[in-house]
């Protein structure tokens, strides 16, 4: 990146008002040719009203947007493609009933006459995932993948489009370390294009790898633009949320004797091989594992969301091997997905009412007459203040809320009973610093008051610095269990890779 080259995106002055909410308030970004350009700040600060004015989701109120040095106003989003901007959202744009290929060609079809060449859209496809290095069956229809394997097609989809300017919104979200070594690269080869690459990530600790650039917004604001070598990760904190902060992952106290639980003996289901894990009282079960390892789908058949083919579930030493998910939230089971939107929340319904359906089954709430709304609503609040999440916000749709308050609303749905074992997949996906350190602090809170927490997440650090006791899957198998000073990034790294054999 050369600082004496021309802007290849100018946004000046720009603000956005949507009905009673200044989204963005006279904000000044550029975007040089070859360089990855960071956009930080908290959930709500205005990063993805910002790149939705610049990709053609909806135009500025006021100010003006650049192009190549021309002014210019786009029309919708295939507008902005056609002049080089691609997006991949946080929200996919994928057709989940179609092929992967089918989705990375689509509304540019190769064709033989009037007829779309399906033989060459596959293969062309399959060349861009190897070229990627991306495993993904071109043939498989996108609904039926992984989330992770829907952000690598989004990922494809986009490089494919030959964009000038490339927006990745949180693209390592939902990818593990290895993943996000593949993304880097695939950024790096753009750069050196001169593709001029806008990048959203809560994940601080990859700036100092990928990025030229940091632009901090707050509350719709911008707050300052600084080069990564000039900066370190606690100034830009302190930019984004306006104070100090301190240590992201608190210390959590261990139980002086953790008793089982729940136990999972020999489970074999839907890519799952012969799984033995120990669920304890009082302590934090980190999981952690590359994409199709199983350390989700593990959990999940043995919570009764998938099939189970053999082996054994058992709670408080009972038999409860194949049964539905509604016995072991009876039983005192939790179990928070790792795709809030589609799994874990109503949209169109407020964070009270989500946070609501958890309260169902507390007996203070029925009356002779059925539900107290008084006491429900007395309840939630309190939870809602429990989780972090603002009055103001307890009756705002759950759709209108940035992804780190719909988070802690989902969170919120957990605490309307008391759960014995909390089993969180992937806690803190697609949110910024502060919420994540509020989250932390709830699994601590829960963890010291004897309840048994199950962290699966691929975030390595976050795994392994929330962990008391680690599982590493690889293959649909358990390959490392670590504890104390065991629990070292070498230590994971190597696990993620062993194909045999239980814990090293």
């Amino acid at each position: 990146m050369q600082s004496a080259q021309k802007p290849l995106v100018e946004m000046t002055q720009i603000c956005r008002v949507f009905p009673g909410v200044i989204a963005l308030d006279k904000v000044n970004f550029e975007l040089l040719p070859g360089e990855v350009h960071v956009l930080f700040g908290e959930n709500g600060a205005g990063k993805s009203t910002l790149i939705s004015i610049l990709s053609g989701v909806f135009p500025q109120t006021s100010g003006s947007l650049r192009l190549d040095g021309e002014e210019i106003a786009f029309a919708s989003v295939a507008d902005a493609k056609s002049k080089g901007v691609s997006a991949v959202f946080q929200e996919f744009s994928l057709v989940p009933t179609l092929s992967v290929a089918k989705n990375i060609f689509l509304g540019a079809e190769p064709m033989i006459g009037p007829f779309i060449d399906r033989r060459r859209m596959e293969r062309e496809a399959k060349d861009l995932f190897r070229t990627l290095g991306f495993d993904i069956d071109v043939r498989a229809a996108v609904g039926s993948l992984s989330r992770a394997e829907q952000q690598m097609t989004e990922i494809a989809k986009a490089v494919h489009s030959n964009a000038r300017v490339l927006i990745l919104d949180e693209p390592t979200a939902s990818l593990t370390e290895r993943e996000t070594e593949t993304l880097f690269r695939i950024v790096k080869d753009a750069q050196a294009r001169g593709v001029g690459i806008i990048y959203i990530s809560h994940r601080i600790q990859e700036f100092s790898v990928i990025a030229d650039r940091v632009t901090v917004l707050r509350d719709g604001k911008l707050i300052g633009t600084v080069k990564v070598a000039d900066t370190t990760p606690e100034k830009l904190v302190e930019m984004m949320t306006g104070r100090a902060i301190g240590q992201i992952y608190p210390t959590i106290e261990r139980a002086a004797d953790p008793q089982p639980l729940l136990s999972i003996r020999d489970l074999h289901a839907a890519g799952v091989e012969g799984v033995n894990i120990e669920i304890r009282a009082g302590e934090v079960l980190g999981v952690a594992g590359l994409v199709g390892s199983g350390k989700s789908r593990s959990f999940r058949a043995a919570f009764g969301l998938a099939p189970i083919h053999s082996g054994e579930v058992r709670l408080d030493d009972q038999d409860v091997t194949g049964a539905p998910t509604r016995t072991f939230l009876a039983r005192g089971v939790f179990y928070l997905p790792p795709d809030r939107k589609n799994e874990g929340l109503i949209l169109n319904a407020t964070a009270r009412n989500n946070i609501n359906l958890g309260l169902l089954f507390r007996p203070e709430i029925i009356t002779a007459t059925g539900v107290s709304v008084r006491r429900q609503n007395a309840l939630s609040t309190a939870i809602g203040r429990e989780v972090d999440l603002t009055d103001a916000y307890m009756e705002r749709p759950i759709a209108n809320l940035s992804g780190g308050n719909q988070q802690k609303a989902l969170f919120g749905k957990g605490f309307g009973r008391d759960y014995r074992i909390y089993i969180f997949d992937e806690p803190t996906v697609g949110v910024d610093v502060g919420t994540r350190a509020a989250l932390y602090r709830l699994i601590k809170n829960l963890a010291e008051a004897g309840k048994a927490v199950v962290v699966i997440s691929s975030d390595l650090p976050e795994a392994m610095n929330l962990a008391h006791r680690l599982i590493v899957f690889s293959s649909g198998r358990i390959t490392a269990e670590l504890s104390g000073d065991a629990v070292t990034e070498a230590n994971v790294l190597s696990a993620f890779f062993r194909t045999e054999g239980e814990a090293a």
